[in-house]
């Protein structure tokens, strides 16, 4: 998603444009639809203002049951960008202090690739779920609980526990 802004740079602080933007994000999971959306520029007294708002589709793996399903990702990008050049004199402009800023290339191309790369990153989800009340594999099988009980015998319990197990049954049979 690049943007040539070399007139919106030219024009006064407070002028705007708007696009309909649409592409890819590199080495963000697997996207099954393009991420789409608003973005709008806003010229300011020392770069461009981007606020975007992308959506897509990304096929996940859910953390519990291991199914893969579809998901929507929504990014709300809100950075500024600063131009590396002048655009009325072509002079190189000094670093802005924030070394991790983004910048505006000295042909006046804004790029959001790696934005929205940084934005999908953080909107991902640390341990997908297909479903709120995934009920996940069985432990024992590996069969997915959300298509119904496994077969497995119950399983007989954490051995570590069987002296507190026997002193809890043994002050049972004393009060009966």
């Amino acid at each position: 998603m690049q943007f040539n802004v070399a007139q919106l740079l030219k024009e006064s602080v407070g002028a705007t444009r708007e696009y309909w933007a649409e592409g890819t994000i590199p080495s963000v999971g697997e996207l099954t639809s393009p991420l789409r959306g608003r973005v709008e520029l806003l010229r300011t007294d020392r770069g461009l203002l981007v606020k975007a708002t992308l959506t897509a589709n990304i096929k996940s793996t859910c953390s519990r049951c291991l199914e893969e399903f579809h998901q929507t990702m929504t990014l709300r990008l809100e950075e500024e960008f600063f131009p590396k050049v002048d655009i009325f004199t072509g002079t190189s402009l000094p670093r802005p202090e924030d070394a991790d800023a983004f910048t505006i290339d000295e042909h006046h191309i804004l790029d959001l690739t790696e934005a929205v790369r940084q934005y999908a990153l953080l909107a991902l989800p640390m341990k997908p779920l297909c479903r709120p009340d995934c009920a996940g594999i069985c432990s024992q099988c590996g069969a997915n609980l959300n298509q119904g009980p496994c077969r497995c015998a119950t399983s007989p319990g954490d051995t570590r526990w069987s002296p507190l197990e026997k002193l809890l049954s043994g002050a049972k049979k004393k009060e009966n």
